[in-house]
């Protein structure tokens, strides 16, 4: 079995949508655990994904933008499930350009 690494319960409150991520992200300020704020990183990366699958739904097609939507539903329990489980997993090569992009948030 693997140990709980520091910062689980942070991470897992991160994929909350909406006020859990500001939420994870103050209490983390104070306990900076790094895989708390690899989650971080990663729920805000899919929260953008998420604001641009709205857009497209309302400017650009409505069936696009639910498609959209929908992925970024399953790549969220995906990525809700790799904190749960204790891994630094997440959407295959999106999350690891969201590592690098949203720096701000360490």
């Amino acid at each position: 079995m693997n140990a709980t690494p520091p910062g689980k319960t942070t991470a897992l409150i991160a994929y909350a949508p909406f006020v859990g991520f500001l939420i994870a992200f103050f209490i983390n300020k104070e306990e900076n655990h790094e895989f708390a704020t690899w989650h971080i990183k990663n729920m805000f990366g899919l929260f953008i994904l998420f604001i641009i699958s709205l857009i497209v739904q309302s400017q650009v097609d409505v069936t696009a933008g639910d498609i959209l939507w929908l992925v970024c539903c399953m790549l969220w329990l995906y990525c809700w499930a790799m904190a749960y489980f204790n891994k630094e997993k997440g959407i295959p090569f999106l999350s690891e350009k969201f590592q690098d992009w949203f720096t701000f948030l360490n």
